[in-house]
């Protein structure tokens, strides 16, 4: 019933595989919309969030700066 799709990340460009199996994981849950980030970029997402929950901000983790906020 599901094959292997190829779909593009919003964010960095780069071409991942939904795959079948996790195409019949989402339609198990109910989503109805395709992933739009490669794990990488959803990974990175979700590391933000945390941070900005902590008080940190992409400029420190840009420079390399860790939170200081536990």
């Amino acid at each position: 019933m599901y094959e292997d799709k190829t779909l593009v990340c919003k964010d960095c460009g780069n071409e991942f595989v939904f795959t079948a199996g996790e195409q019949e994981f989402y339609a198990e849950k109910g989503f109805t919309n395709e992933p739009q980030r490669c794990k990488a970029c959803r990974d990175a997402r979700k590391q933000a969030s945390k941070m900005r929950r902590r008080g940190c901000y992409s400029f420190q983790a840009k420079r390399g700066q860790t939170c200081l906020l536990q």
